[in-house]
């Protein structure tokens, strides 16, 4: 059964405002997704009913938010398929789950010579913690080059994965371009040779029915304001083997069995990764973003947002000015449109579509080695989801058109 935007639409109350004094229109939902009356009504139930700290109280209040929160983990570990809830860690994003596999397990097991294999269309907060750990432990990092669609030329993939290395990362689908990787194979290969394989689902896990074991990776990163759900929520899968073997990454409170003067034990995982106050209320609510999106349905959330760039990509083909990244199969791509018009400055093309309540991203991003490599400074990105409508696409059209029309002397260039 079809999703009905239509309907979606009236549980977001931002969907019916304005901005800059037109009916908003938004198409950022690749940056961050906007919440449902659901996922708002639980942080502000949270605070003015149920607020007192987690893990630490004997009084039912802090009993009943620690119900709640534990609650979410479990919840977050069946959406992903994972076999138990203690393999799920909440961190504040996807940023710092990869740092922090990067701060454990890759002090521990990262040395010089070892290589990390990436590729060209990574996230920069999928990139930069593997420079530093390389820099600092005097480890490779080795790149899978691109086909010229943007998509993961996988031909020399014997020679870039080899007895050298030790950890493969990749993104589910990368934000730049919308490209949903073929990653099957890469994470065979990493297996193969004794390496472990890091899935960025920062893009794939709003967007993509995923389970973990199906995949066999070894660890997964999302956040949850991507997926409908609050800011400061991220979540690191690990399997249990590896979890249990990593050293924690912050020291404080709740990730301790007992602290001496001179030594602490720490606690059994997930705690030993969680240290200090989390963000409990944005938990407690990202439950409810999760049941939203189980009740939709995630092949139904995909189905429409390829039918809306299905649509889109056909408008935008019949304009000889834009030019298009990413790949022409939307069987390999999710729901994001990244393009140019003509010479005009992206950033021009994101104010005029601002004036006329149009939201769009503009900028490299956070790809900036994938713009280098296409020889541009940035593109113009519109990213659907399942709220998103095919009149909203028509408004983005209708609004490129004005932009072609006021940089008539340049756009065709």
């Amino acid at each position: 059964m079809s999703l009905d935007p239509y309907r979606l639409r009236t549980d977001f109350p931002i969907l019916n405002t304005t901005m800059n004094g037109k009916n908003l229109v938004f198409l950022d939902s690749a940056a961050s997704s906007q919440k449902p009356f659901q996922v708002i009504d639980a942080i502000g139930k949270y605070y003015q009913e149920e607020n007192a700290n987690i893990h630490r109280g004997i009084y039912y209040l802090s009993q009943y938010a620690t119900e709640c929160y534990e609650k979410t983990r479990i919840k977050v570990a069946e959406f992903i398929g994972a076999k138990c809830a203690k393999v799920v860690i909440f961190t504040r994003n996807a940023t710092e789950s990869i740092n922090l596999v990067a701060q454990t397990w890759g002090r521990e097991n990262i040395s010089r010579g070892d290589e990390i294999v990436l590729n060209e269309l990574e996230h920069h907060s999928n990139i930069v913690p593997w420079q530093m750990l390389a820099n600092e432990k005097g480890a490779i990092l080795k790149f899978v080059p691109l086909n010229e669609d943007s998509t993961l030329n996988l031909e020399n993939l014997d020679d870039i994965i080899n007895y050298k290395t030790k950890l493969v990362v990749c993104s589910q689908m990368s934000n730049a371009t919308g490209t949903i990787h073929t990653i099957k194979p890469i994470i065979k290969k990493a297996h193969d040779v004794g390496a472990l394989f890091l899935l960025d689902g920062a893009q794939g896990a709003s967007h993509i029915k995923t389970n973990v074991r199906e995949l066999d990776v070894d660890f997964y990163v999302f956040s949850a304001h991507k997926m409908l759900g609050p800011t400061g929520v991220g979540v690191l899968y690990g399997k249990e083997e590896i979890l249990e073997k990593m050293p924690p990454w912050m020291g404080g409170g709740d990730m301790i069995s007992e602290v001496h003067n001179t030594y602490s034990t720490y606690a059994e995982l997930p705690a030993r990764l969680e240290a200090g106050t989390p963000n409990i209320s944005g938990v407690i609510a990202f439950s409810e973003a999760i049941d939203y999106l189980n009740k939709v349905g995630m092949k139904n959330i995909h189905d429409h947002e390829v039918s809306l760039v299905n649509y889109a990509l056909e408008k935008l083909k019949s304009m000889d000015v834009i030019k298009l990244y990413g790949t022409n199969n939307t069987d390999e791509r999710g729901g994001v449109i990244s393009f140019n018009v003509g010479s005009v400055h992206h950033h021009d093309v994101g104010s005029i579509l601002d004036e006329l309540g149009i939201a769009i991203r503009v900028g490299h991003h956070c790809c900036q080695p994938f713009m280098r490599k296409m020889e541009i400074l940035g593109t113009c990105r519109a990213s659907f989801y399942l709220y998103n409508t095919v009149e909203e696409v028509d408004a983005l059209i209708e609004g490129l058109k004005q932009v072609i029309g006021i940089f008539s002397n340049v756009a065709k260039r």
